[in-house]
């Protein structure tokens, strides 16, 4: 009985929730030891790490800290497990983002970027200059979609079988593979250094050669293939792990956010010819190394996603304010709207077309599943804005989007979704 709540538990995120209620608790009821604890500094003059920089702009020493730890390090892995997902529906054959049949999912994926992008800025611009010169740095915020959520209050709206739900889905990846690119070139973490990629690119491509494509070249008359067979036994994931944290680092040195330093390595794992789909109990059954390592990672994930909502929800709700408003007026108007517009130009107009059994309706309700922005919206919340009232403010309206699931099932209701496989 406990095994089966513990899967349920950390199969829907719900200890990423939980990390966040304890957060929003804690801080309101005493945000100064909130703060201390979360800014603790585990290692001054750490060799990785915040940078304090000197009065003539040049990093004087490194900080760790316990929000570092979390955030920049141990997000990393989250991060790699929604790459892997956006790598196997780029590259497989059967990728569900390969082909016509994603088409139309990519038509709503830019829509429900630009909607969110448009309202957000334009109402920034109607509360005055002002605020608008505080907020425009969160442009990004409110285009995020949350996987994990998205996908279960999708099941509850559509049912487990509803072509909607599998739309949902590559929606859902697009618009991760696009937040992960904004990540990178919109939010630096600090002066760049783009000559420090070069050192990431280095350990990809060794590790690649060395325990990917060599020793299936080794084996290419052979169908045993015993030179992957042994690499994958006996050396397993550590080769990978070990390219992951050079990789890390030399992200951290360019300037990028830390937490991205593993997508280069994703590519470089051997990995299946085919793909169930994200969330497929199916895909536990492959042997391959890449999604090995991911069911391997999947707890401990979700543990590192309860203490992520632990370093990152913690706000006052006295910090409430025109940002919070923003950031939720995007999601919850911007996202709807941006995916039916788009997504029906796609379907309609372009003649692309809609899955089957899937009516143009759905878009709506889809769009308002896909304004849940939670984890990547808290996490560019903390990265586009400095600690203050305004990435407080922002973080709010984060936390407040789960308002959309809400919404979603009264969207339903309203559009006659008929649920299918539930």
């Amino acid at each position: 009985m406990l095994h089966r709540v513990w899967n349920f538990v950390t199969n829907y995120s719900l200890l990423l929730i939980l990390g966040a209620l304890t957060a929003l608790i804690w801080a309101n009821l005493d945000a100064e030891s909130y703060h201390h604890v979360i800014h603790w500094v585990l290692w001054d003059h750490a060799p990785v790490g915040q940078a304090q920089l000197a009065e003539d702009g040049t990093v004087a020493y490194r900080e760790l800290s316990l929000h570092y730890l979390i955030n920049d390090m141990l997000m990393a892995f989250f991060f790699a497990i929604a790459a892997k997902e956006v790598w196997e529906a780029v590259i497989l054959q059967e990728g569900s983002l390969r082909g016509r049949k994603a088409a139309t999912p990519l038509f709503a994926t830019a829509g429900g970027m630009a909607g969110p992008v448009a309202i957000y800025l334009g109402l920034a611009l109607v509360f005055g200059s002002e605020t608008f010169d505080a907020v425009k740095n969160g442009w990004a915020i409110p285009t995020a979609t949350d996987i994990a959520f998205s996908y279960l209050v999708g099941r509850l709206v559509f049912g487990a079988g509803h072509p909607a739900v599998r739309f949902l889905l590559l929606l859902a990846i697009a618009d991760d593979a696009a937040g992960l690119i904004i990540l990178a070139v919109f939010y630096p973490s600090g002066e760049l250094a783009p000559e420090w990629l070069l050192l990431s690119l280095a350990a990809a491509l060794t590790v690649f050669v060395l325990f990917n494509a060599l020793p299936r070249r080794l084996d290419r008359h052979n169908q045993l293939r015993p030179n992957s067979t042994w690499v994958r036994e006996r050396l397993s994931f550590w080769p990978y792990l070990l390219a992951g944290c050079i990789s890390w680092y030399g992200f951290m040195r360019a300037g990028i956010h830390p937490a991205l330093g593993l997508l280069p390595i994703v590519p470089a794992i051997p990995h299946a010819d085919r793909a169930f789909g994200i969330f497929s109990a199916a895909e536990e059954y492959l042997t391959d190394l890449l999604n090995r390592i991911e069911h391997a990672l999947k707890h401990p994930v979700e543990i590192i996603l309860f203490f992520f909502g632990l370093m990152n929800a913690g706000v006052e709700f006295s910090a409430i304010s025109e940002p919070t408003w923003l950031v939720l007026a995007g999601l919850l108007l911007g996202k709807p709207l941006g995916i039916l517009l788009f997504g029906t130009f796609g379907a309609r107009v372009l003649r692309l077309g809609l899955p089957e059994g899937m009516r143009g309706t759905d878009l709506l309700v889809v769009g308002c599943v896909a304004a849940i922005g939670f984890t990547v919206s808290l996490f560019i919340a903390s990265v586009a804005f400095p600690d203050g009232p305004v990435q407080d403010a922002a973080k709010m309206g984060a936390l407040f989007s789960f308002a959309a699931a809400a919404i979603s099932l009264l969207a339903g209701k309203l559009c006659r979704v008929r649920k299918v496989g539930i």
